[in-house]
């Protein structure tokens, strides 16, 4: 029988190299660092962690920030003047107008109620890491999404209204309106069944220290969003069905780290749910 040599001399070489691979090893994976769940260089700038007080923030994944959904430095070519808000519930972009020309533009969720968004206001009242307590007008229309939470979610992790809330007015009233953080990532840059104004907690943090009391916000037509930012962009997102979360995860959320934690009391019946002493404890949920 006749050996082929260049079929010996490859299947030879090949188990040359599997010995090599053996006797020295396979060259190790280098494992990544994973920061709050987000691979360490995978961490998009801005994104990151963030320890805010009491509360730890984790990055936000990549690929939720795609495209302008991420905030930016932007030329602004809209008419509204220096300090101005300016939300563009069809874009589903907010833009804080600077001098020069320039604006921070943060994308954003626009719920039910942010659609219904037409006239100016003022912001009259902010805070940090709010609570929240759903409306008797949400607890009548929605009572599976928000009969759970009649008794209200303390500030902190857990509150639907997030790390920072803007509070707007209209001729000194409450309009209920909200502009606010949320921990429900895939809902920035489309519509919701419920909510105002939301962005992600990262961008609420960096918006709310560059608004003062009395900023102006006012609220584009669809006319204008066409024009300004392009039909494509003026349509952009879908409409996402309510996030019907257990009440004990939240709840849960709120006892987290507390010992001495007692559970919240019920109201009442006879008891307003909407805290009329504060207003600010009246707010949106975002779905999530």
């Amino acid at each position: 029988m006749t050996v082929s040599f260049p079929k010996l001399l490859r299947g030879g070489a090949a188990l040359l190299g599997l010995g090599l691979l053996v006797a020295c090893g396979a060259a190790p994976v280098e494992e990544v660092e994973l920061i709050g769940g987000v691979p360490a260089d995978q961490i998009v700038e801005g994104y990151g962690l963030i320890q805010d007080g009491e509360y730890t923030l984790p990055p936000i994944p990549a690929e939720y920030l795609q495209g302008v959904n991420r905030r930016a430095f932007v030329p602004y070519n809209g008419p509204e003047a220096e300090g101005t808000i300016v939300v563009d519930i069809h874009a589903k972009l907010l833009y804080l107008v600077e001098e020069d020309g320039m604006a921070r533009r943060y994308p954003i969720a626009v719920g039910r109620q942010g659609l219904s968004m037409r006239q100016p206001s003022v912001v009259r009242m902010k805070r940090e890491w709010p609570g929240w307590t759903p409306t008797q007008n949400m607890l009548r229309t929605q009572p599976e999404v928000y009969g759970p939470f009649r008794r209200g979610v303390e500030g902190g992790l857990a509150s639907p209204l997030g790390a920072r809330a803007l509070y707007l007015f209209q001729n000194g009233r409450d309009t209920h309106f909200r502009i606010h953080g949320t921990n429900d990532l895939p809902s920035i840059g489309n519509s919701g069944s419920a909510g105002c104004i939301r962005l992600f907690n990262h961008d609420i943090i960096d918006l709310y220290p560059r608004v003062p009391m009395g900023t102006r916000v006012v609220i584009r037509s669809y006319e204008e969003s066409v024009r300004l930012e392009g039909e494509e962009l003026a349509n952009r997102g879908v409409v996402l069905p309510p996030n019907i979360v257990d009440p004990d995860v939240i709840y849960g959320a709120e006892r987290a780290g507390r010992e001495d934690a007692a559970p919240a009391p019920e109201p009442a019946e006879e008891e307003e749910v909407v805290a009329t002493r504060d207003p600010l404890g009246a707010g949106t949920i975002s779905g999530s």
